[in-house]
């Protein structure tokens, strides 16, 4: 029989191979593990649900695999049933779900317009459409550029004397041709839905023309993994449609520094390493608790603020394959040394692509520390549904002045980016002045075991 790839979960068809356990003449039993798929942001084992000998395998790694392809083929005491004909192919059923980390459903991506799009668009754009002009005037260079990138050189206005066209021309042309195909989709997105409150979104960048890079030096091409692709849409997708505000701040961890050292040995005799996140967590969990609109989300088509009564905080892991942003689920309810050993855990894992699915949705307000790494402050993008994100920095020792007299303490530079369709200044202002406070006065109690 044919095995082929069970359905993934709601709103996933396909995943990419990472790697195969079984081969030609393996004898296998249900539940053993067949392959490994990743999809979204997560990797998934695909089990067996028969027992039998591998007669033929269908799939390698890096190839992208579909509900319902075929996987292997399989020998049962049967012997081998004749594969399915092109009429009866479809999704695999099995008499049990599969075990499989099904992704975050992804919308459909819409039809994208071709460049030459915008010459056949309505009578609304037809004062926008380059027209030809006779005789192009260019040098064997720009021809010769504008044939590799497909451009019709007549369409070309130059603004050169005597209407000779330049490179600058060239690259105007292709913006004029970006915003024209922009502006065609929504007017396609209204045709086909009728009038709306607002101009139809995009779902994406508009694709540049293709860019023969090689004219000017060697280069070498690496295709984009599953994930870097997955992250690429979805922070577009945020800075697409959330007005991003940063609010910049330095708080002093002399105390959280000092607390460390005071019971590092402790939570080491525990199997735990004490470092800064867990006094993060809990500093961010007591700021939300008294500012509840920045642990929500805002749901568009009720209109309507959703506040969360839970507080799921998501942590920014840097991977070498990528960003991956596992959750502590209730953070409010736990102890310091609890926080430890879950943030060792999940970070350890997301190194690993070792995360289930379900350990990377549902967090409520994330923090990215890139204290480890280096450098100051920066812009966090927020990780859309919520509507905002701490980011901080790497601490340093600087001169200060406490009480008429200087002194060292340890400032950590923090960023707080935040939705201002639903936060205003005054109220990002007090959350991380109130931040802050918590931080700078956090209590031993909370550290101690």
């Amino acid at each position: 029989m044919d095995i082929k790839l069970p359905p993934l979960g709601e709103g996933a068809d396909s995943g990419v191979v990472v790697s195969v356990f079984v081969k030609p003449g393996d004898t296998i039993s249900p539940g053993q593990p067949l392959l490994e798929l990743e999809n979204e942001k997560a990797i998934a084992t695909i089990p067996a649900e028969h027992a039998g000998t591998v007669s033929e395998v269908y799939v390698k790694p890096g190839e992208k695999l579909a509900v319902g392809q075929r996987i292997l083929r399989l020998q049962t005491g049967g012997g081998v049933a004749p594969a399915a004909s092109p009429t009866q192919a479809g999704p695999a059923r099995s008499s049990r779900p599969a075990t499989v980390a099904a992704p975050t459903p992804t919308p459909a991506a819409p039809r994208e317009v071709p460049v030459a799009a915008p010459l056949l668009a309505p009578e609304e754009l037809e004062d926008e459409i380059p027209q030809p002009v006779a005789a192009p005037v260019a040098s064997p260079s720009v021809r010769r550029l504008a044939r590799e990138l497909g451009i019709d050189l007549s369409r070309v206005r130059g603004t050169d004397p005597g209407g000779r066209i330049t490179r600058q021309d060239l690259r105007n042309y292709i913006q004029r041709l970006q915003t024209l195909a922009v502006k065609y989709k929504e007017l396609a997105a209204r045709a086909s839905t009728g009038p709306t409150p607002g101009p139809a979104p995009v779902a994406g960048p508009v694709p540049a023309p293709p860019v023969h890079f090689s004219q000017w030096g060697p280069v070498r091409r690496e295709p984009l993994s599953t994930l870097r692709e997955v992250i690429a849409r979805r922070l577009w997708e945020s800075w697409n449609a959330i007005p991003h505000v940063t609010q910049f701040e330095e708080a002093d961890f002399t105390r959280i520094q000092e607390l460390r050292k005071k019971h590092a040995a402790a939570y080491e005799q525990k199997g735990v390493k004490l470092t800064v996140t867990p006094f993060l967590i809990r500093a961010v969990v007591e700021t939300l608790k008294k500012h509840p609109v920045f642990n929500s989300s805002l749901d568009e088509q009720a209109r309507e603020l959703v506040i969360k009564e839970y507080f799921h905080i998501g942590l920014a892991v840097d991977t070498e394959h990528g960003l991956l942003v596992p959750v502590v689920r209730n953070a409010d309810q736990k102890s310091l040394l609890e926080l430890a050993r879950e943030v060792e855990s999940l970070a350890q894992r997301a190194r690993e692509r070792k995360l289930a699915r379900e350990e990377m949705q549902g967090g409520s307000f994330t923090i990215s520390n890139q204290g480890a790494i280096g450098g100051a402050h920066f812009t966090p993008i927020i990780n859309r549904p919520e509507v905002a994100i701490l980011g901080v920095g790497r601490g340093n020792w600087k001169p200060v002045v406490r009480e008429g007299q200087i002194t060292t303490r340890m400032l950590v530079p923090l960023a707080l980016s935040y939705d201002h369709r639903v936060i205003d200044g005054g109220s990002a202002a007090r959350f991380i002045v109130d931040l802050v406070r918590v931080l700078e006065e956090f209590p031993e109690e909370a550290a101690r075991l």
